[in-house]
């Protein structure tokens, strides 16, 4: 009874990721892609989309569900790349001086979208839903009518010709753009860039292990996760899979160092803060947390995070479209989480990386497989898209059915 008990707990705990790796299987089964052109794919867009997912998790942790307002960090990144774009300062060095820029801009914007949520506690997602439409339509103004009218811009391509505003699309190919900027400074072969993170992440181990913050048993079972990952890549069968991956070194590392830094939070004073207000706010209003600020900050520092998100994203693309490059950026990103497991209440960095994972591999081979199976690919784009909302609009139904079951379980306790 206990087991069936159990099994029926976890299947419905992880109803969404389990309905997701199916949902890929098939699509894959009938896309007609070969699984090296998918790998390929899937990584490209792992190493643009991973850090804005990631950036969703203290929000989520606070208690405040699922940040859409990062919408608005994307537009601070934007704004940045803008005037990055203006001087003409290309390259790495044009990049982190958007990324520099990027952090005082998207600060005040989430201190004003956290203090506005903090006003409408218990409806923090609606809300930053619709103060992203709401922001959109400033940025729009900015963009058409004060830049390039009220503050005139000189780069070439930046202005619509025969109008004023800022043009559709900005280019950053050319010498005074960032295209690559991170992706282009250290690529190698997916076997190559396989060896050295195992090599990194068995000498950090070893390293824990020595300096006795990490159990013997579990530096053992980290190192020979790692040698078998190596061993098994020696197969030539697994190794064709991922033939044709170039794996940017330096992207992923970035993440890595997030997935770090979100650890490492959750260990300090304020990450004890973020999970106890998220538990229960009056609980950690008793404690002494001082409610508001925990989740300001919290808030400040996720559209902080999706800024530099969306400069990973726009260097990897070389490009992005003025008006809409930031639209759908909390919706995919909100979907790509809850499909790895996590909920509006709990998030952590494994369910994130996998949710965009499984998320993205369904974005690749949807459209083929509905074109194999009824003829027309735009069945597959219509599915993906429908799939999007769906997932949160189950992740949100859940979350209430679960609300009212521990209601009932509480109620019944109690008589």
């Amino acid at each position: 009874m206990r087991k069936d008990f159990d099994f029926r707990s976890i299947l419905r705990n992880n109803a969404v990721t389990i309905m997701f790796v199916l949902l890929c299987i098939i699509c894959l089964s009938y896309s007609g892609q070969t699984v090296p052109y998918v790998m390929y794919e899937l990584f490209g867009r792992l190493s643009r989309n991973a850090f804005i997912v990631l950036a969703l998790i203290l929000p989520i942790v606070a208690g405040m569900g699922i940040n859409f307002a990062i919408t608005i960090g994307a537009m601070a990144a934007q704004i940045a790349a803008l005037w990055v774009v203006e001087w003409g300062i290309g390259g790495l060095g044009g990049f982190g001086v958007a990324a520099f820029m990027t952090v005082p801009i998207a600060a005040f914007f989430g201190y004003l979208i956290g203090n506005l949520l903090n006003r409408m506690k218990g409806q923090e997602m609606i809300g930053g839903l619709i103060l992203g439409y709401f922001a959109n339509g400033l940025y729009q103004l900015l963009f058409l009518f004060i830049f390039g009218n009220l503050i005139p811009l000189k780069a070439p391509g930046l202005v619509i010709k025969g109008s004023t505003g800022v043009a559709n699309t900005i280019d950053l190919s050319t010498e005074r753009g960032f295209k690559y900027a991170l992706d282009g400074l250290w690529k190698v072969p997916f076997g190559t860039g396989l060896y050295i993170t195992c090599g990194a992440v068995a000498v950090v181990a070893v390293v824990m292990l020595l300096l006795k913050k990490m159990s013997k048993k579990k530096a053992i079972i980290t190192v020979g996760i790692a040698a078998a990952s190596c061993l098994l890549y020696q197969i030539p069968f697994v190794a064709s899979l991922f033939s044709m991956v170039q794996v940017p070194m330096v992207t992923f590392m970035v993440v890595g160092l997030l997935c770090l830094f979100n650890v490492g939070l959750m260990n300090t004073r304020l990450g004890q803060q973020f999970r106890a207000v998220g538990q229960n706010r009056t609980v950690a209003n008793a404690s002494g947390i001082n409610v508001d600020r925990t989740r300001l900050i919290a808030i400040m520092i996720s559209t902080v995070l999706a800024g530099w998100g969306q400069l990973i994203f726009v260097q990897n693309m070389g490009s992005f479209q003025t008006y809409g490059a930031h639209e759908q950026v909390g919706l995919y990103a909100g979907a790509a989480i809850l499909v790895g497991g996590a909920s509006i209440r709990k998030a952590n960095n494994a369910q994130a990386l996998l949710g965009c994972i499984l998320f993205h591999l369904l974005f690749i081979v949807a459209p083929s497989a509905g074109k194999n199976l009824f003829g027309d690919a735009a069945i597959g784009e219509y599915f993906r898209v429908f799939i999007s909302y769906g997932v949160i609009a189950l992740a949100l139904v859940m979350h209430a059915w679960r609300g009212v079951q521990k209601k009932k379980k509480a109620k019944a306790e109690s008589q």
